[in-house]
């Protein structure tokens, strides 16, 4: 399975990052691999290194703050 999840900014942590396996990749959790954190924020994208979905920052989103 390897597949490309796009991600609002709002669908991030507080760090900047998601987890993986995830329900926004129609993934059912009781039976996926163990829990892994991506930092989506620090390039835009992050790719699961057991199941290969890459989590990605949809057009226009950003990350961070805006002074």
């Amino acid at each position: 399975m390897s597949n490309t999840v796009e991600l609002l900014a709002k669908d991030l942590n507080g760090h900047g990052g998601v987890f993986c396996p995830s329900a926004k990749a129609d993934m059912a959790l009781w039976n996926s691999h163990p829990k892994v954190y991506l930092d989506v924020a620090k390039s835009g994208e992050a790719k699961c290194p057991y199941c290969g979905t890459t989590f990605k920052l949809a057009a226009g989103e950003h990350v961070g703050n805006h002074h």
